[in-house]
């Protein structure tokens, strides 16, 4: 099972931006598409963004328009820019792959990572 390793994460203030990445622990890793998910303190896991190799996305209604996912193929690292954040943006976010279409819907990942945790302080 691959590894992901996520990173980038940290504590911002509202309005704020933060850029988190992810990359696999294996150079010869590769995933046609891959996604950010995050979980808030006490719920269940929900997806964020996800995206393939042709650059097709997908996101969630809640982070529409403020968030941007990219995957940059020559180093098989997943980004998700984050601007104009919110308190409720506060959450453990993972990364994850082995998907064969962009989804936000966790069951269609195979692979995933160990998380970093985004806070936003209200």
């Amino acid at each position: 099972q691959a590894q992901l390793v996520e990173s980038g994460g940290g504590s911002v203030q509202a309005g704020g931006s933060l850029r988190l990445s992810c990359s696999p622990s294996r150079s010869t890793y590769r995933s046609y598409c891959m996604g950010w998910f995050r979980q808030h303190a006490g719920k269940q896991r929900e997806g964020v963004a996800a995206v393939d190799t042709d650059g097709l996305t997908s996101y969630a209604d809640s982070v529409k328009g403020r968030f941007t996912i990219s995957l940059d193929n020559a180093n098989n690292t997943l980004y998700l820019q984050m601007n104009s954040l919110l308190p409720e943006d506060t959450a453990m976010y993972y990364c994850a792959a082995d998907c064969v279409t962009p989804t936000v819907m966790e069951q269609y990942f195979g692979d995933w990572g160990q998380g970093t945790e985004v806070t936003v302080p209200s």
